[in-house]
């Protein structure tokens, strides 16, 4: 069966920038209260006329533009996402309408909350593998969040963990490519949202389900393609909280400098925490071709999804 393939990434923040010192104003925090206990230094939100669509478009576009590949060469489109604005259209719809992608493929969103970008990949390899042979081999997976939209910014455990953004990843499908999937899912209500917001959260309980899911699951994809961590060029986990990295290094007695970490500057950004940390180490040339990525997710649902793939292109 066909593998997929990283070729080209993209990325969106939103032009506002919220510290820890922004929110010690509203709530009963400090910035060495949030610092010592997620490792987040600041996040980003949504300005006036800035989505998770628009951030989608604008990291799908970027990504688009960086693969060299035309809009109808794309074989379909899948958005991970819990924050859009709107049930239908759907997230996906949008950016096919504004990139001009061909009509007479599937676009979709996912909703696997922190684990959405690992889902939407899945479901992209499976979405693929429908369609005729021809040349539309490429999908396009976006994780996109507007997650200050259903923040209570006046309950201290939550407002300080949150950030909006999107990331996009172009794959091939290609033939005999190393990759591995692994996906889970545990009916629990330890991270709720309802549609209007607010989001609610029982820290204690998140952590010791992400400490056990995140080794667990990367485990899982290393045993499927037959490699161990030392093989793995990096590890690109959801960026939820720094100390659940951690925790987890140590109990892999695993070397911490290939687990990217960037929450100190986005926060928790849900399904786009995984994308854009991958656009990240695009963008400052540290994804070079056949590089092996381990790409980890966990969150609300309980989900949790794990990937094995490597760099084909330049990435960027």
């Amino acid at each position: 069966m066909e593998g997929l393939q990283l070729i080209a990434t993209g990325g969106a923040l939103p032009g506002r920038v919220v510290t820890n010192e922004d929110l010690s104003q509203l709530v009963d925090t400090s910035d060495e209260w949030i610092t010592t206990r997620t490792g987040i230094r600041q996040r980003h939100f949504c300005a006036e006329g800035e989505t998770a669509a628009t951030l989608a478009v604008s990291a799908a576009r970027q990504a688009l533009e960086r693969s060299g590949l035309q809009p109808e060469q794309i074989g379909c489109c899948v958005c991970a996402t819990l924050s859009g604005a709107y049930a239908t259209p759907s997230t996906a719809c949008l950016v096919q309408k504004e990139l001009g992608l061909a009509q007479d493929i599937p676009v979709l969103d996912v909703n696997a909350a922190c684990s959405g970008f690992i889902y939407g990949a899945a479901v992209a390899r499976g979405l693929l593998a429908t369609r005729p042979q021809d040349d539309r081999r490429y999908a396009l997976v976006i994780g996109c969040e507007q997650l200050s939209r259903l923040m209570d910014m006046t309950d201290r455990n939550t407002c300080v963990l949150f950030g909006d953004g999107a990331g996009a990843v172009l794959f091939e499908a290609v033939e005999g490519a190393e990759f591995a999937v692994d996906l889970g899912a545990r009916g629990d209500m330890a991270i709720e949202t309802p549609p209007c917001g607010p989001i609610r959260m029982d820290g204690r309980a998140v952590f010791r389900f992400a400490v056990d899911a995140l080794p667990r699951t990367l485990h899982a994809v290393l045993d499927a393609t037959h490699h161990t961590l030392d093989e793995v060029d990096w590890v690109v986990c959801h960026q939820a909280n720094s100390r659940i990295i951690d925790h987890c290094v140590k109990k892999l007695e695993a070397d911490s400098a290939k687990f990217y970490k960037n929450m100190d500057r986005h926060g928790n950004t849900s399904a786009a925490s995984i994308p854009v940390a991958l656009n990240e180490l695009a963008e400052t040339g540290r994804l070079q071709p056949g590089m092996r990525l381990a790409c980890i997710g966990f969150g609300g649902g309980l989900t949790w999804g794990g990937m094995l793939i490597t760099v084909k292109g330049s990435a960027v």
